[in-house]
């Protein structure tokens, strides 16, 4: 009996230190987010919470909140340079600059977490 509790203890042990590693490499990175956004020059049009060209990124996580597919859904907005509206007119909007799709993942979800 004690050896089945101390395989099951250490089995519990081992997948709970699988799970905190599984996580931290998926933890989203604020620095390199922000870093992206500005070399991408996202922040000449939004900012986090001050509305300026194109919505705060508080404003863009609370319409997607709750939403299964916000992820995506941004994700293919941000490397498809969709037409937007801006003051009355419609132009396109800049993709982000990189090809990586865990860096662009890594911005949507800094952008989904404000």
């Amino acid at each position: 009996m004690k050896a089945t509790r101390l395989n099951l203890a250490t089995s519990l042990a081992t997948a709970a230190a699988a799970l905190s590693l599984s996580l931290s490499a998926h933890a989203l990175d604020a620095d390199a987010a922000q870093a992206l956004a500005k070399k991408s020059n996202c922040m000449k049009c939004h900012s986090v919470s001050a509305k300026k060209e194109g919505p705060p990124f508080k404003e863009t996580a609370a319409k997607y909140k709750g939403k299964a597919d916000a992820e995506q859904l941004l994700m293919v907005h941000l490397t498809t340079s969709p037409k937007v509206k801006v003051d009355g007119g419609e132009e396109e909007h800049t993709d982000l600059k990189t090809k990586d799709e865990a860096a662009v993942r890594n911005v949507v979800q800094w952008i989904l977490a404000q």
